[in-house]
This record gives structure tokens, sequence and C-alpha cells, in this order.
């Protein structure tokens, strides 16, 4: 059994969008993996403190809160060096870790939904120089678009937050969901045509 996994420093963190998953040499990555495997713990480390940030981020932009994202993303690092053994190689180590945090994080929201029908809470984070009118509109319309966003079919959502709110590039997305690069275009533009149209009726009820 591992030590507990350290925790990225997230404090007062806001999800930023990443350009995709930084790139380390194969042949070092792979190395890497091969000698955690065998059980070195500092191989494991360096691979979590490589894919860490983005396995919090990927993990926020579908939970949209801090401390849960947290919880995903440590629940993740440790599901994965426990299953290290099972992991074949056939895809990249953190195109395997990605799909481990996304299926956590859709099975959070699917317990989180069956104890509340609450809307996602919205950080309360006012921005430096902003006016309070300004800070208003700004979390109304972030409410609007994360209502909106999880009001998506779960295919489409995981798509639209990984590929457009995350960057990831469709290949790693593909990866990540296991279809093919011209699924994830389809319902990457399905699932952003749906939500401008959602967005828009949201906008004119709340008119």
């Amino acid at each position: 059994m591992m030590s507990t996994v350290r925790r990225p420093s997230v404090s007062n963190h806001k999800s930023h969008k990443t350009p995709g998953i930084p790139r380390m040499p194969a042949a070092d990555e792979q190395q890497l993996v091969r000698e955690a495997k065998d059980g070195n713990r500092d191989a494991y480390r360096r691979l979590v403190e490589r894919h860490m940030k983005q396995a919090y981020n990927v993990a926020y932009g579908f939970v949209r809160n801090h401390e849960s994202a947290r919880d995903v993303m440590q629940d993740a690092l440790v599901r994965a060096y426990q299953a290290l053994p099972t992991f074949r190689g056939d895809a990249e180590f953190g195109t395997w870790l990605h799909r481990i945090v996304m299926n956590l994080s859709l099975n959070h929201l699917r317990a989180r939904n069956s104890r509340s029908r609450h809307e996602v809470r919205i950080d309360d984070v006012q921005e430096p120089g902003t006016t309070q009118d300004a800070e208003h509109e700004s979390r109304f319309l972030r409410s609007h678009i994360e209502r909106a966003l999880h009001e998506l079919p779960t295919l489409q959502r995981s798509v639209v937050i990984l590929r457009h709110v995350e960057g990831l590039s469709t290949r790693q997305v593909s990866g990540i969901l296991q279809c093919s690069e011209g699924t994830v275009k389809t319902h990457l533009h399905r699932g952003l045509k749906k939500l401008r149209e959602r967005l828009q009726c949201l906008q004119e009820d709340a008119a």
C-alpha cells in the first residue's frame, strides 16, 4: 500500500484553461511507469508531479468545487497507483490517469445529484478591481454557463469540458473517452450547439 499521495497547493485556486498535457519524452515516461510498477515510489511521485495539476483541472471542470476536485484527484492518484500492475501501456499514462479522474468525477456528480437537486455552487470570489455590479454580472453569467453545461448529456459534457474548457487535443480526448476522434468532434459540435441554445433560453427566462 502506498503512502498518502501529496495533495497540490490549490488554496484560492481558480481553474485555468491548460494547453493540453505537457510533453515528456515517451521513453522517459515509460521508464518511470516500469519503475513505479516495480514498487519504486519515487518514480510514481515524479509521474504524479507531472500530471497532478492537469488531473485537478479536469476534476474541477466536472465537479466545479475546489474541495471536491481535490478529493477526486487524490482518489484518482491512489487508485491509479493501486491499479498500476494492470496498466498495459496501450495508452499514455496521462490518458489512462485522466480517464480515471473523469470516471470518478462523474461518479461524484451522480452521488451529489442523488442527495440534492440544488444547482452547482459558484465560487464567490471577487476579481481585483471589479465593481460590485460587474462582479454580480460575472457570477450571473458563470451560473448560467455551469447550469447549461451540466444539463448536457454525459458524453457531450465530457467532450466539451476536456476539449473546449481544459484545452486537451482531440487525440487526447479520444484516448480518455475511448472513442474515435471523429466521435469526439461530433459530440463537441453537438454539445457546443446545445450549450449555446440552452444559454439563450436561460438568459431569455431571466430577462
